[in-house]
């Protein structure tokens, strides 16, 4: 009998910390139980420089993110969705940053700044306007086209997190 109390008395503790409010789940995600769809529009290269394959990437990655760590309907139209979300790439740029005693660069950085503007229809304290940079350092001896496939992959996944952990999961 103690043991059956035990048992219930867990299982009580867990369904009150993962389902009793709606907005916990073991993903980390803080999405309110009545937002069920999102719109996630494809993201814009507004950069100067441009990789023209950078936003399609990014683009993708979100919606694989969000697919496989929510329980959310992606829908295409805005009006259908109860969270929007809008990324525009602003800078796609390439510094040295590790100069040699010759005055050569070393190492250079490959930094890709997006824009996030984020709308929650149902719960408008959870909007979000907000900037996110990544970088990766790369061997100077290396030309660019031959490292920006790699660099540009890590870069994606990293901004991809930071938008979903920025957004749903509120961290």
């Amino acid at each position: 009998m103690k043991r059956l109390s035990r048992i219930l008395l867990i299982l009580t503790a867990v369904f009150a910390l993962t389902g009793g409010c709606g907005i916990y789940t073991f993903s980390g995600t803080s999405i309110q139980a009545d937002v069920k769809t999102i719109c996630i529009k494809p993201v814009v290269n507004k950069a100067t420089k441009v990789n023209p394959a950078l936003a399609n990437q990014l683009t993708e990655e979100l919606n694989d993110k969000f697919r496989k760590l929510t329980k959310l309907e992606q829908v295409v139209d805005e009006e259908d969705g109860h969270l929007v979300l809008e990324v525009s790439i602003d800078s796609y740029d390439v510094r040295a940053t590790a100069v040699t005693a010759d005055e050569v660069a070393a190492m250079n950085r490959l930094t890709v700044t997006c824009k996030v503007h984020f709308e929650n229809k149902l719960h408008e304290e959870d909007n979000l306007e907000q900037s996110f940079a990544s970088y990766e350092d790369y061997d100077s001896n290396n030309p660019l086209d031959m490292v920006e496939g790699q660099l540009c992959e890590t870069i994606v996944k990293k901004l991809a997190e930071d938008i979903f952990n920025a957004t749903v999961a509120q961290w």
